[in-house]
């Protein structure tokens, strides 16, 4: 018994022993393990301490959006306050498509359910066919309802649908754009106020007065890259309204100051991308700065329709300031029609009709007779001629080496004539003899003393560079010929090879107005701009007095005598001007152009004019007395008007028919 006990508690304790012991193998996976859980925690830690701040802003940007509003441009004054741009309201029916989820959702259903029930599987159209079926059914039956209310019968297209839902969807989607003024009315009456279909309201440009100054105001086209500063939310994903930037003119030029600041709303959305209001941030867009330009609207209008449908360009200085009250072009083209873009019939016409071409400063023509005013100073500044001498005994002809030369006044012969004549008159062949006692250098010399061999630096973009003052190295360099003496006669009288635009001329005859070398234009006005102070011509008393008397006699009893007409002219208003009439191009395909240059009053010069006419038919006559001094004195009479409105009064501008 004893000894069955004691193996029995032998065995027994064998198996507690057992089970108290532990295996030495595991003590190895206890440091391992505990590794483990310290990266782990380490990890953690990581994760949530030190990339936290990553993490939220991959959060932000997966479910945030940004929605960027575009400023509206500032308006665009004449010097009298007179609007010549404007923002107008653009109405169009608008669908927001983020509003439309849950409608989505129940369509796709829907559709799906008819096309189980006709017998098709699940293979047969895919989730992402039904999608857009369902996209394109829901949008058209708000369409529907425009529609009714308009009497139209508009349909989606669906390929535009389904591009701006997958890239645009927090922006509104355009049902109908450019409503008219009753399709509008009826909608705003008939549109429940709360509805993901909306009108929608954008600025569109607008142009008072159409075509008026079109090519000195110039357009706008449409610009995606809005941006606006100080704004959260860059490196969110970013929807963009469109706005617009200057194409061309002061729109182009003063695109700074005129392009207002856009605003912004953030939005959070759902993994759908459909936004949930109300908004996280919104700031409102500001409207631009307004530019008060220097033309003067009724100046404009007057030298537009004097110009009528002749292709030329009118240039109109204050010759104090360089002010520019007058910039027109022809053929120019309706403002309107580029906004809020152009179409493809417009750019063709425009082609057709070269309109595109600002001719006031991109426009080089040869200056014919008006640059007898400058061969009249190189020749009294480097004594070649006096006021009171006869230089020559005009015939009607004279020659020139083996050429001979006529006076193309058409009166033939002048005999003996003096500097004030010559001028007054146009005599041709004073002038060869006056080349002919100066050189081409000096002729040229003198040109860029009053800088026509370069830009004149007015504020337009695209201000042309092909102007020429030539001179015998110009002609070796461009013509690979030597300089023959009928060059410098013809170069004596604003021919042969020199060209320059009607804003170069404008600025030189102010220039003359002033007894000085330079003018620089400018299109913003400044009431406290100071006058113009440069350095004079260099002219004697007695000296420029021949000039202005030469200047002045050609508008009474000369070339340009139209304006002594005591029915057409201003009786008492003193005009100092040349005519000019020069040749552009090759027989037989050779076309005239008119010239007039004139300054008033003689006696305290305040208005510098350049009037250039291009002749569109080979072989017509065309003369700067008969063609462009009509205009010029239009333009002189609405000044006049303009000068003896009583203070204070306003007037409205005529408008063009």
């Amino acid at each position: 018994m004893a000894t069955h006990d004691i193996n029995l508690a032998a065995r027994s304790g064998s198996l507690v022993e057992s089970h108290k012991g532990y295996d030495p193998r595991l003590v190895l996976f206890y440091p391992l393990l505990a590794l483990l859980l310290l990266v782990l925690a380490g990890g953690l830690a990581y994760q949530q301490l030190l990339r936290s701040g990553q993490h939220s802003h991959a959060e932000r940007t997966q479910n945030q959006r940004r929605i960027l509003v575009p400023g509206p441009r500032g308006n665009i004054y004449d010097r009298h306050g007179q609007k010549l741009v404007e923002n107008r309201a653009r109405f169009s029916v608008v669908l927001y498509l983020d509003e439309l989820k849950q409608e989505l959702r129940r369509e796709h259903v829907r559709i799906h359910k008819n096309y189980l029930a006709a017998g098709a599987t699940r293979k047969d159209v895919s989730y992402r066919q039904l999608e857009q079926l369902a996209r394109v059914a829901v949008v058209q039956r708000y369409l529907d309802r425009v529609n009714r209310i308009l009497h139209r019968d508009e349909q989606v297209e669906g390929e535009r649908l389904n591009r701006h839902f997958n890239s645009e969807l927090l922006l509104p989607y355009t049902l109908i754009d450019n409503l008219a003024p009753e399709e509008y009315a009826r909608l705003i009456e008939r549109l429940p106020v709360v509805s993901p279909l909306q009108v929608f309201v954008a600025n569109s440009r607008f142009y008072p007065f159409g075509s008026a100054a079109a090519h000195t105001l110039g357009y706008v086209r449409p610009y995606e890259e809005v941006a606006a500063e100080d704004f959260p939310g860059d490196d969110l994903r970013t929807f963009k309204l469109k706005g617009t930037i200057g194409k061309d003119g002061l729109e182009q030029q003063y695109d700074g100051l005129l392009q207002g600041e856009a605003g912004g709303t953030i939005f959070r959305v759902d993994p759908a991308g459909f936004k949930i209001n109300p908004p996280l941030e919104k700031r409102l867009p500001v409207q631009g700065k307004n530019l008060v330009t220097s033309l003067d609207i009724d100046l404009q209008l007057a030298a537009e329709q004097a110009l009528g449908d002749q292709e030329g360009a009118v240039v109109t200085l204050d010759v104090r300031t360089g002010e520019v009250l007058v910039m027109a072009s022809k053929p120019d083209y309706d403002l309107n029609k580029f906004s809020p873009r152009a179409s493809r019939e417009t750019v063709q016409d425009m082609t057709e009709r070269s309109a595109w071409t600002n001719r006031a400063i991109d426009g080089f023509f040869p200056p014919g007779s008006t640059f007898k005013i400058l061969t009249s100073i190189a020749g009294l500044r480097h004594n070649a001629i006096r006021p009171d001498e006869a230089i020559i005994n005009c015939s009607g002809h004279i020659m020139i080496g083996p050429k001979r030369f006529v006076c193309f006044n058409g009166i033939g012969h002048h005999g003996d004539v003096l500097l004030p004549w010559a001028i007054a008159d146009s005599c041709d062949v004073y002038f060869y003899e006056v080349g002919r006692l100066l050189t081409p250098d000096l002729l040229a010399a003198e040109a860029r003393r009053f800088h026509l061999d370069r830009r004149t630096g007015i504020d337009l973009p695209n201000e042309g560079g092909r102007m020429i003052i030539p001179d015998r190295e110009w002609k070796r360099r461009e013509k690979h010929e030597a300089w023959f003496a009928g060059d410098t006669a013809n170069m004596a009288i604003g021919q042969g090879f020199v060209d320059l635009s009607p804003l170069q001329m404008a600025c030189f005859v102010a220039s003359v107005a002033r007894d000085e070398l330079t003018t620089t234009p400018t299109l913003v006005h400044d009431p406290a701009r100071p006058p113009i102070r440069g350095e004079k011509i260099g002219l004697t008393p007695t000296q420029r007095a021949a000039l202005v008397s030469g200047m002045e006699d050609c508008t009474v009893h000369g070339t340009g005598k139209l304006f002594a007409n005591p029915t057409l002219g201003l009786p008492g208003f003193r005009v100092a001007g040349k005519t000019g009439t020069a040749q552009k191009g090759v027989k037989p395909k050779q076309i005239n152009i008119a010239w007039f240059l004139c300054y008033a009053p003689v006696e305290n010069p305040e208005i510098a004019m350049a009037v250039a006419l291009v002749g569109d038919t080979v072989g017509e006559s065309f003369e700067g007395g008969r063609n462009a001094v009509p205009v010029a004195l239009a333009v002189m009479k609405k000044y006049l008007e303009i000068k003896q409105r009583p203070a204070g009064a306003v007037f409205q501008p005529f408008r063009l028919e």
